[in-house]
C-alpha cells in the first residue's frame, strides 16, 4: 500500500459548486461485496436471507418477480430494469409472484459469484451486488429507501446500474491484476446511481428526515454552501439563517425537521467527517487538522473527535493503518 501523503484537510470543493450529495460522497468509504450473476429456467424461486447491506439487481434476459419480506406486493422486473433493496429484510426472486419457496433454504452468501436456479436454460438472467457503507453513506439513505425502489428500463440510472454490475462480476471473475482497485471504484459509482434514481423517486419531498432529503432542499442551500465551504468558521445560529432568508426560529426547525439533527450538530457532524477523511489518507498532523477545523487546541480537536467517534485522533488512524478497509465511525 503507498504511503500515505501530507495534506491539509481537503476541503470539499472538487465536486461542482453547490453539489452537496457528490461533496458527501467525497468522504465516504463504500465497498461493492458479492456480485454475483443469477442464470434460471423453467418455474424456480430462490430465497435470500436480509443481506443487511444495500443490495441491487438487475435484469438482463427474461422476467423475474421480486418479492420483498413486509411489502404490498410482489415487484414484476422485466428485462433491462433493476430494484434496489434497503437490505434489512428477507427477499425472493423467482419465475412467478407465487411460487412456494417454504422449502427452498436460503442462498449460501459463499455460493459463489455464479448462481442456478430450476431447469436447464437460461430463460432469464440477472446480476447482483451488494453495498457496504461507512456511516457516511448510511446518512445519506437512512428511512429514505422504501423496500423495493425499482428502476424502469427507459429510467436513466437502469443501463447504468447494469453495466456497472457487469463490470463488478467481471473483474471479481477473472481475479485479473487491479480487480480490487477497480472494484473500489465501481461502488461508489453505483451508490451514485442510487441516490439518483431515489432523488428521481417523488423528489426529496418524498422522503422522511435525513441527510439526503436536507442536502437536495433549495431553501437550505445557501446555509449549508456555508457550512459546506468553511467548515472551521464557528458559524452561528443566526448567520445561518440569515443566509437562507428566514428566521432563526423557521430555519431551525426547518433544518431539523429535513435532515433529522439541528443544524450546529449537522456543522459538528461534518467537521468529524472530514476529519476521518484526513486520517485515513494522509500524515497531516494533529495540530493542522484541529486548526483547520476550527478547534482552538489538539486537546479541544481530540475531545471532540473522541466524543463523536469513540476514538481519539491517533487510535483511529493507527487503526485505519492497520485495516485499509477500516470505516468511518460515528
Amino acid at each position: 500500500m503507498a504511503a500515505p501523503r501530507s495534506s491539509p484537510v481537503p476541503a470539499p470543493g472538487t465536486a461542482p459548486r453547490g453539489d452537496f450529495v457528490a461533496e458527501t460522497l467525497e468522504l465516504t468509504a463504500v465497498r461493492c461485496t458479492l456480485p454475483h450473476c443469477l442464470t434460471a429456467a423453467g418455474a424456480w424461486a430462490l430465497a435470500f436471507p436480509a443481506p443487511g447491506r444495500l443490495t441491487v439487481h438487475a435484469v438482463l434476459r427474461g422476467t423475474v418477480w421480486l418479492t420483498v419480506d413486509g411489502a404490498e406486493r410482489p415487484v414484476h422486473l422485466d428485462v433491462g430494469e433493476a430494484a434496489v433493496l434497503p437490505g434489512d429484510r428477507p427477499y425472493t426472486l423467482a419465475s412467478g409472484p407465487e411460487l412456494p419457496v417454504a422449502d427452498t433454504p436460503p442462498v449460501d452468501a459463499a455460493a459463489g459469484p455464479f448462481l442456478h436456479a430450476g431447469a436447464e436454460g437460461r430463460d432469464a438472467v440477472t446480476l447482483g451486488g451488494r453495498l457496504e457503507l461507512d456511516p457516511a453513506a448510511e446518512e445519506l439513505l437512512t428511512g429514505a429507501l422504501p423496500p423495493v425502489l425499482r428502476l424502469g428500463a427507459t429510467t436513466a440510472e437502469a443501463p447504468a446500474v447494469r453495466w456497472l454490475l457487469a463490470q463488478a462480476l467481471g473483474e471479481l471473475a477473472a481475479d485479473r491484476p487491479g480487480a480490487s482497485f477497480a472494484l473500489g471504484h465501481l461502488a461508489p459509482l453505483l451508490l451514485v446511481q442510487v441516490l439518483r434514481a431515489l432523488l428521481a423517486h417523488g423528489g426529496a419531498d418524498a422522503h422522511p428526515a435525513g441527510l439526503l432529503r436536507a442536502l437536495a432542499d433549495e431553501r437550505l442551500a445557501p446555509a449549508l454552501r456555508l457550512m459546506h465551504g468553511d467548515p472551521a468558521r464557528p458559524w452561528t445560529l443566526a448567520e445561518l439563517a440569515r443566509a437562507a432568508a428566514m428566521s432563526r426560529t423557521s430555519f431551525a426547525q426547518r433544518f431539523k425537521d429535513l435532515a433529522g439533527v439541528p443544524p450546529l450538530a449537522y456543522l459538528r457532524r461534518r467537521r468529524m467527517r472530514l476529519a476521518q477523511h484526513t486520517l485515513r489518507g494522509t500524515d497531516t498532523p494533529m495540530s493542522a487538522i484541529a486548526a483547520s477545523l476550527g478547534y482552538g487546541s489538539d486537546s479541544a480537536f481530540s475531545t471532540a473527535f473522541k466524543r463523536a467517534t469513540g476514538l481519539s485522533p491517533r487510535h483511529y488512524r493507527e487503526a485505519a493503518r492497520a485495516a485499509p478497509d477500516f470505516p468511518a465511525r460515528g
